[in-house]
């Protein structure tokens, strides 16, 4: 921009990351610096900058009130979560245009420097939607007597993280559906519908495992297929406006009268896309994973299976555990292991552990130092104290008892 003796006024964040982008989360100190390059000395009321986040949504609805009667209706409702002022330089007055209290900036290239804190408590994540969205952003207004204000307004992300490492987004999810179709007087066998994925939280860029099993009992040809959607809703005056979108998807290959089609482990990676955003009481951004069968001439047979898409990825330990722990899970479901009805006894504690080894692991150790160093104070103290220790009793009567499960009916001979 070039106004009068103003070559330019930009805004720059210190951006702490490998990417130079500003991303920042609640409770970030956000900085950085507003240069000001004139071409000529000048005098200037004040340099203010003015940050603020908020989350918005507005949309039109049209209505009818008698037969040639017409209206439209706006719903817009907006969210305030910060909202912060600084003077760089001058005073707060401008609506003036005396020459008292005047600052003279010479001829050059001028930085100054602001910073201010994010609030402690969550914030929503940037977002543009289709009705409404979540921005944060830093403006700078110069002025000076007899001019208009030079303006510049500068956008930055915000990320309200969510951490995929935990319990309620590690546990898996399933589900199972069947459907019976039906032709005038004539009742075709049913088609059955079961899927499982590891866990429920993901990151972009992950693949999502899907473990299912489709059987297609009817006399028709059906296609089985998964798909990830994300949903956004919008509420405004006690309205709510949702938008559903299609993220990815994947195809099988066609089932025929009769046969049966197995996922194991079949991979659907999620693009990039914006995290879920959940804490926000007027936008929310929620996805889910649809796996559901192609039935050409009636209703899909179809199971919503909820995701959660974070910005903290599953820890290396999480992936190890979650994966054995799911496997064992899927092999216990789709390939029907059981457990022996009589456990053999595991071996007594003598027979694992020597006399000469229980002796030496009372006294202290000589451990190398890289595992010292990775397991220091009292968390080294308690492994040893218990590294043989003998294992609990056994007990001939199994705590976990197998319980009865229903066979599944196979297809009708044809």
């Amino acid at each position: 921009m070039v106004l009068g003796k103003v070559k330019s006024l930009t805004i720059s964040f210190d951006c702490l990351n490998d990417s130079n982008v500003p991303v920042y989360s609640s409770g970030d100190t956000v900085s950085g610096r507003v240069s000001l390059e004139v071409t000529g000395e000048i005098r200037v009321k004040s340099l203010k900058i003015h940050a603020r986040g908020h989350a918005k949504v507005r949309w039109t609805e049209s209505r009818n009130a008698g037969s040639n009667t017409a209206y439209t209706q706006n719903y817009t409702e907006e969210v305030e979560y910060f909202n912060h002022k600084d003077i760089l330089i001058g005073h707060e007055r401008d609506d003036d245009n005396s020459e008292e209290g005047l600052h003279t900036i010479h001829s050059g290239r001028h930085e100054y420097a602001f910073s201010f804190e994010l609030p402690q408590t969550p914030l929503a994540t940037s977002f543009e939607g289709r009705h409404g969205s979540v921005r944060y952003w830093v403006k700078a207004e110069l002025h000076r007597p007899w001019f208009l204000p030079v303006k510049l307004k500068k956008e930055f992300t915000v990320f309200e993280h969510i951490d995929i490492n935990t319990p309620s987004l590690l546990s898996p999810q399933a589900g199972t559906k069947e459907k019976t179709l039906c032709c005038w007087f004539c009742t075709s066998g049913p088609i059955s519908l079961s899927a499982k994925i590891e866990r429920k939280g993901y990151t972009p860029g992950e693949s999502i495992q899907i473990f299912a099993e489709i059987e297609n009992c009817s006399s028709r040809v059906v296609v089985p297929k998964a798909a990830i959607y994300q949903t956004q809703a919008f509420y405004a005056k006690g309205k709510m406006k949702e938008v559903k979108q299609l993220v990815a998807n994947l195809r099988g290959e066609s089932l025929s009268s009769g046969k049966t089609e197995t996922w194991n482990g079949k991979q659907l990676k999620i693009p990039p896309v914006s995290p879920s955003i959940l804490d926000c009481s007027i936008i929310r951004v929620e996805y889910s994973l649809m796996v559901y069968v192609d039935i050409p001439g009636a209703m899909d047979l179809f199971l919503n299976l909820p995701l959660v898409i974070g910005t903290i990825p599953l820890h290396p330990f999480g992936s190890r555990t979650s994966s054995v722990s799911s496997q064992c899970s899927m092999n216990m479901n789709w390939l029907g292991l059981t457990l022996p009805e009589r456990p053999e006894a595991p071996p007594s504690y003598a027979e694992v552990v020597t006399e000469e080894q229980r002796q030496s692991s009372l006294a202290p150790l000589g451990v190398c130092d890289d595992f010292e160093r990775a397991l220091p104070g009292p968390l080294f103290a308690y492994i040893q104290e218990f590294r043989f220790l003998p294992p609990p009793l056994y007990s001939e009567i199994d705590p976990n008892p197998d319980q009865p499960t229903d066979d599944r009916p196979s297809c009708p001979s044809r």
